[in-house]
Formats: C-alpha cells, sequence, structure tokens
C-alpha cells in the first residue's frame, strides 16, 4: 500500500455524520449552529487535506497513483486509486462541498438529519471517482443515489415526493443494466480489478442475437448496458426528464451538488469504462451518440428559452451543456476528450454559481418565477454583478472556464463530423438567447414591483460563498492549462489505447476473413 490519503479524504465526511449522528442532540437554535458548524468544518478539512493528493499527484505517470489495496469480505477487493481523468473530479467535490454547507445556513427543519445526508453523499460522489473495483463502484455509485432521494424527497418543494421519486427510478433502472453487464464482464474476465479489466480484450465478433446483427458483439452490448446508466446520470437527450423536476424541487445546496458533481458520474463512467473497456462498441454507437449530443444541445436549449421558472431554465442549460461533453468524448480525439473533461469541471463551478443565485433572491422572495422579479440592479447591484459574470461564463465569453471547454469540444468533434458540430455550434446562439433573456428580465428594467422595493443586497456570508467561484471560472477561463497539464497525459493515453484497440480489431476481422 501507498498510504491511506484517498481512504482518509474519502471517509473523513462519512466518520463526521456517524458522529454527529451518535453525539449531537437538540433541535434548538444552538444545536442547529452546531450542526452547520461541524459540517461546514469537515468539508473544509476534507478539502484540506485532498489538496495533498493534488500536490503529490504526478501528471506525467498516466497510470493509477495512491494506490490502496486490501479485502473488505471474502472475496471482495478494496481498491482505491486515481488519475488524470478522475483526481480532478475529486478535488472538484470537496472544493464544492463547503460551499455547500455555507449556501445551506438558512435551513431550520432537521438541520442535523440535513447535513447528515450531505456529509455521507460526500464520501459516496468521492467514493465513485475513486474505486478501482467494479464491485466498489457500483456500490458507491448506487448508495449515492439514497441520500440525494432524502435531499429532494424531505427538503424540497411543494411537489418533493413526486420528483425524489422519479430521479431514484429513472437513475436506478438504468443502472440495472450496467449490474448485468458487470456480471459478463466478471464471467469472461475473472477480476472485478478495473486495472485488469482495462487491458483485457472483450469479445466483438459480430454475431446475431433474436434475427438481429451485433455488429461488435460482446463489446456492444455491454457498450449499451453501460450506456443506459450513464447516459441517464448525465443525462441525455431523451432520458433527461427526470432532471428539471429534480432541480426544481430541490434545496438550493442539493441543485448545486446534482448539477455540479452528481451529473459528472456518467461523464467520468465514459471515460473509465465505455471508452477504454469497449472500443469497438464505442466506435459502432459513436454516430448515434453524437448525434445525440447534437439535438441534446438545440432541443434543451429552445426549451429553455420558453421556461418561466428559473431554476428549471438553468437545469435545461445544463442538459445542454453535457451534450457538448457527450460529444466531446465520442469524438475520442485529444482536443474533444480534454474539452470534455474541462467541460464537466467548468460547468461544476459555473452551474453552482448559477443555482445559488437563483437561491440567493429565493430566500428573499420564495419564489422562482421569472415574471416575479425585474429592476433587481436597483437595489442589489453586487448580486446583479456576480449574476453577470456567471451569465456570460454559461454563454461561453472568451476569458472565462466555459469558452475552453465548449470551443475544445467543438474543434475536436469537427474533423470527426461537421455537421454534428454545426448543429452543436447554434446551441452556442440560443444559450446566449436564454441566459441573456433570463438576465434581462430578473436583473434590468425599472423596479416596479412593491414587494421587491425593500429587498437587501448579499450578505457577506453570500458573497464569501461566490468567491471561491468566480477565481475559479476566471483563472481556468486565462489559464486552462491548470487543468490540461493535468489531463493531457492521461486523455493522450486513454486516446492511444482506443486507437490501437481499434486497430487490433480491425486486423483480426481481415485475418478471420480471409
Amino acid at each position: 500500500m501507498s498510504g491511506y490519503l484517498l481512504s482518509a479524504v474519502c471517509f473523513i465526511p462519512a466518520l463526521a455524520a456517524l458522529i454527529m449522528a451518535l453525539f449531537l442532540r437538540g433541535d434548538d437554535d444552538a444545536a442547529q449552529l452546531n450542526a452547520k458548524r461541524f459540517a461546514l468544518v469537515t468539508t473544509t478539512v476534507t478539502f484540506i487535506i485532498s489538496l495533498g493528493i493534488l500536490t503529490q499527484f504526478d501528471a506525467s505517470n498516466t497510470g493509477f497513483q495512491f494506490v490502496e489495496e486490501g479485502e473488505w469480505l471474502v472475496g471482495l477487493k478494496y481498491k482505491m486509486g486515481v488519475d488524470g481523468i478522475s483526481v480532478l473530479f475529486v478535488m472538484l467535490t470537496t472544493f464544492i462541498m463547503p460551499l455547500t454547507i455555507l449556501a445551506s445556513w438558512g435551513v431550520t427543519t432537521r438541520v442535523k438529519e440535513y447535513m447528515i445526508a450531505f456529509l455521507m453523499l460526500e464520501t459516496l460522489m468521492l467514493g465513485v471517482f475513486m474505486a478501482l473495483d467494479l464491485v466498489l463502484f457500483y456500490l458507491f455509485f448506487e448508495a449515492g443515489l439514497i441520500p440525494m432521494f432524502l435531499i429532494i424527497g424531505i427538503w424540497g418543494g411543494a411537489n418533493r415526493i413526486y420528483a425524489s421519486f422519479k430521479f431514484f427510478l429513472y437513475t436506478f433502472l438504468g443502472s440495472v443494466l450496467m449490474l448485468v453487464a458487470m456480471v459478463a464482464m466478471y464471467s469472461d474476465a475473472g477480476t472485478t480489478d478495473i486495472e485488469a479489466l482495462l487491458t483485457h480484450e472483450f469479445a466483438f465478433e459480430t454475431f446475431s442475437l433474436l434475427g438481429i446483427q451485433i455488429v461488435g458483439g460482446m463489446q456492444t452490448l455491454m457498450f449499451l448496458a453501460f450506456f443506459a446508466s450513464f447516459a441517464v446520470k448525465m443525462p441525455m437527450w431523451p432520458v433527461h426528464t427526470w432532471l428539471p423536476d429534480a432541480h426544481v424541487q430541490a434545496p438550493t445546496a442539493g441543485s448545486v451538488v446534482l448539477a455540479a458533481i452528481l451529473l459528472k458520474m456518467g461523464g467520468y463512467g465514459f471515460l473509465r469504462f465505455s471508452i477504454p473497456m469497449f472500443p469497438v462498441g464505442s466506435e459502432v454507437m459513436t454516430p448515434l451518440v453524437l448525434w445525440m449530443s447534437a439535438i441534446a444541445i438545440v432541443y434543451t436549449s429552445l426549451v429553455a428559452l420558453v421556461q418561466e421558472d428559473m431554476k428549471k431554465l438553468i437545469a435545461y442549460s445544463s442538459v445542454a451543456h453535457m451534450g457538448f461533453v457527450t460529444m466531446g468524448i465520442f469524438a475520442t480525439t485529444q482536443q474533444g476528450l480534454d474539452g470534455a473533461i474541462f467541460q464537466m469541471l467548468s460547468h461544476g463551478f459555473i452551474s453552482a454559481a448559477l443555482f445559488l443565485c437563483v437561491g440567493v433572491i429565493y430566500d428573499r422572495m420564495h419564489t422562482r418565477d421569472i415574471d416575479a422579479y425585474g429592476g433587481l440592479v436597483n437595489r442589489m447591484p453586487a448580486y446583479a454583478l456576480v449574476f453577470m459574470l456567471f451569465t456570460m461564463a454559461n454563454v461561453g465569453l472568451p476569458g472565462t472556464s466555459g469558452f475552453v471547454g465548449e470551443f475544445l469540444t467543438l474543434m475536436g468533434t469537427f474533423p470527426v463530423n461537421t455537421w454534428v458540430t454545426a448543429v452543436a455550434c447554434s446551441g452556442v446562439i440560443f444559450s446566449a438567447a436564454y441566459a441573456l433573456w433570463l438576465y434581462r428580465r430578473v436583473v434590468f428594467g425599472d423596479l416596479i414591483k412593491e414587494s421587491l422595493k425593500t429587498i437587501n443586497d448579499m450578505s457577506m456570508r453570500e458573497k464569501v460563498t461566490f468567491a471561491p467561484l468566480i477565481v475559479m471560472t476566471i483563472l481556468l477561463g486565462v489559464y486552462p492549462a491548470l487543468i490540461t497539464d493535468v489531463i493531457g497525459p492521461a486523455t493522450a493515453a486513454l486516446k492511444s489505447h482506443y486507437d490501437t484497440a481499434l486497430a487490433a480489431a480491425e486486423a483480426a476481422t481481415q485475418h478471420a476473413s480471409n
């Protein structure tokens, strides 16, 4: 073993949740404040410790680092590690969680349970990005549904029960097929070790199933099984309909975690499993996935244009931006892969900030209807400035991180499929339309509504919450090498592995036909 740094980062939040559950008593104001402070300290300490992973990480090493290995049950392995693809998702998770707790300072209902749910969720999300065993990955991946289900179902809006069950059923049912594929992978390879599976060649010979020719053989079937889970998690069109409901009904902090981190598990899954383990299946399905991505970008942008609820508009915006991610991943070019990961990380900061922007005025007015606002710049100049920055970043303004991710994915996809790229480019225009439309109606204009004439600008706590997100959005926009230098060698190795596997499969197919 090379130390327990990953395990410490992963399980400190869960340990804190256990301590809080056992020893924190009462529901008065003092107890609620203690729960919030304890959760904030825990998530901050977790982030500080996680910086040790980043500072010691060797980007030139394309293998897994900080590997911890053992046996936790008979026959089941405990194996954790990070590489250039996963390490920044770990950092994104630990970075976002303290801000999530700060944004929850106004919660007054069952505060201890609320904080416990978020701490457990942090452990489970980190486990997804660190797990190097199929069984361990699946347990973290599925268990993460439970805290979010409770967060939406208990602390959500008026229609929270419907939204929480829809979220749970969509994501859980999608993962059932993935579990079947994992069993098939173990039967074929004889191991659940992800490192070993990355070098295992699954069958790709075309065969007939129920009269249907399965091009790419078992690889295509297993790709589709994993795709069913990851596409829902992203979420991709047309299995995206659970997301707007979940976002609208979730509390502000729940929406932040959902958009900033949970959606990224789908993209991470494609990069960790679909592309490297099933290259032939991925190649077979690439045209379909590229067009699904392009449709998602345009369709959900158009849907966002007609929304009257701010959260729902931003939720559809998230689906559109995830379309750029899947497009970049399945272009499987260096720029496409780099851009997809960059876009996921950038979207983590920008979408979190946009949902926090909605939360700021919702806490004051208790409505998300766009028509309820207007002229806020007259009473909330600081808020108007912050909201403008993240609106521009969401549009993809040069100088912000949103521009870099979209530009790289479009550049990476162009040599693969020009038409898909052209359609996706129109999504950039639509995003400007709905984002600026939202900003104009909420912030600009005359302050004519009586209820808004006494509204207060952002508090110091809210400004502190936004400050790190502002720094990262601008810093990555002007100096994207902070990310690309870390992920570049890993994505180059992934592309090389993918190209080599496809070349070997083509050679084997030609040899068999001769």
